[in-house]
């Protein structure tokens, strides 16, 4: 090996676009706006968030119209907003979720936040005043809604969003990975390529941005020819593939730019796809790749008019660690790259508060007005249980305490409290609670103590009641 070429990534900041494909999700939501839904340029549907979410301000940020980046929605108030979307158990979905701050508080501050799905921890969000930043993860869904959620962990920093995208994925599509693991995206690439590209050349609406290459050549193939991704299980589009770099001669190999943020090593699925551009090269271009300098790979032959996969999968890495692409031997042409996705994986899935526990959280949110706030996993990520209530910390969690005086609340107390059969303690004083404590409560510690008119009394064998379970 006689020189080292860097790959050099050209990140564009481009506005969304989207287009919905006949797939079981495919949602575009424009946070903060409660206007009709409209199409974009690439024929998007977006609509508004007042069915995704009940809190919130509505903000405007000066964009240009009919732009999802131009509104956005911030929280001043509470640790964690979820929005929720409905899709089917078990769906394989895309979740992008992007933040323009654009100063619209006239701060200069841009704040920084958790982002969270389904009670998982997703990444933490580092706003920028000029330049909006997304976050993409790929995950299984536990039921038949799934939650997205900002976090606030700095005081008068408050979290907020600009637009929610969720897609259906294949199945078969990143099954090299255990799915209760989420993959979450550190950079995905089509070099050679002058644009970014998404739907409709991916008709998943991945976002696969332009790079190229210092010293490195790009080869430019015919739009006319057609390439035939089925023989890829992650199936890149066709435009992803219609270029490539290649480094100038076979003494010479391609590096890949690490961006990975941490010198610790931590797991990652890598997918790299090559497709012959050049149909007399083929069968005389032959590589491999080398991790660390230790051979990774059998000889990669790029086919003609189909696309090569090579996945780095149940691997860890870090900051520090290399990837190069060399020529073998026997090869008379350079290597090649047409396309490349990097992802780590998140700690392992939740299956979130016990769903015994939700059922009872929910009915409870029905009957009081005051927690029209709750959203996402009542429990986790820990500590961003919901207000009021204090879970256990086994794995699947469960609501041992419930504290929600001093709320003026009329009423009776409502009997279906007892759906949390693991509720020890009961705070609901300083309200105007009225009636018997239900007999499903027999066995919870209760305090009661109102603020009562003659009219809005506990009888006394509920007045003095305190119950304690053993």
């Amino acid at each position: 090996m006689t020189s080292t070429l860097l790959l050099f990534i050209v990140t564009l900041y481009c506005v969304k676009i989207q287009l919905s494909p006949s797939h079981a999700t495919f949602v575009s939501i424009d946070c903060g706006s409660s206007e009709s839904a409209f199409t974009d340029q690439n024929n998007i549907r977006w609509v508004g968030d007042d069915e995704y979410i009940q809190h919130g301000v509505p903000q405007q940020v000066y964009l240009g119209s009919d732009d999802p980046l131009s509104t956005l929605r911030v929280f001043p108030n509470g640790k964690k907003h979820c929005y929720s979307i409905k899709v089917e158990e078990g769906e394989k979905v895309l979740a992008r979720a992007s933040f323009y701050y654009g100063n619209y508080d006239d701060k200069f501050s841009p704040p920084l936040f958790d982002l969270q799905f389904d009670g998982n921890y997703w990444a933490t969000v580092n706003t920028s005043n000029y330049y909006y930043v997304d976050y993409e993860a790929i995950y299984v869904t536990k039921g038949n809604f799934t939650s997205i959620c900002v976090a606030q962990t700095k005081p008068k920093m408050h979290p907020f969003i600009s637009s929610l995208e969720l897609r259906s994925l294949d199945p078969k599509m990143y099954s090299h990975v255990d799915s209760n693991h989420a993959l979450i995206l550190q950079w995905r690439d089509a070099f050679g390529a002058n644009q970014t590209i998404r739907y409709p050349d991916d008709i998943y609406d991945r976002i696969w941005r332009p790079a190229d290459g210092i010293n490195l050549s790009e080869i430019h193939g015919k739009s006319s020819s057609r390439i035939d991704i089925t023989t890829s299980d992650d199936v890149p589009p066709e435009s992803s593939l219609q270029n490539a770099i290649v480094s100038s001669s076979t003494d010479q190999y391609i590096q890949f730019i690490n961006r990975l943020q941490s010198k610790e090593q931590v797991p990652v699925y890598i997918t790299t796809y090559f497709s012959e551009l050049i149909p007399t090269a083929v069968g005389k271009r032959s590589f491999q790749m080398f991790i660390d300098n230790n051979k990774f790979s059998s000889p990669i032959v790029p086919p003609f008019g189909q696309v090569k996969e090579l996945y780095v999968t149940n691997f860890t890495a870090s900051s520090d660690t290399t990837f190069i692409l060399q020529a073998t031997q026997a090869s008379t042409l350079p290597p090649i790259l047409n396309a490349l996705e990097v992802y780590t994986l998140s700690n392992p899935l939740t299956a979130g508060t016990d769903s015994r526990d939700v059922e009872g959280l929910i009915q409870l949110q029905f009957a009081f007005e005051v927690l029209v706030e709750w959203s996402g996993d009542p429990c986790l990520p820990y500590p961003y249980s919901w207000d009021w209530i204090q879970c256990s910390t086994d794995p699947t969690p469960r609501v041992i305490a419930f504290d929600l005086h001093n709320n003026t609340i009329e009423g009776p107390i409502p009997d279906f409290l007892g759906l949390l059969p693991k509720l020890k303690t009961l705070n609901l004083s300083h309200n105007r609670f009225n009636g018997s404590i239900p007999a499903s409560l027999k066995n919870t510690k209760i305090d009661i103590e109102n603020e009562v008119s003659s009219s809005h009394r506990l009888s006394a064998a509920a007045a003095a009641a305190t119950y304690r379970r053993r």
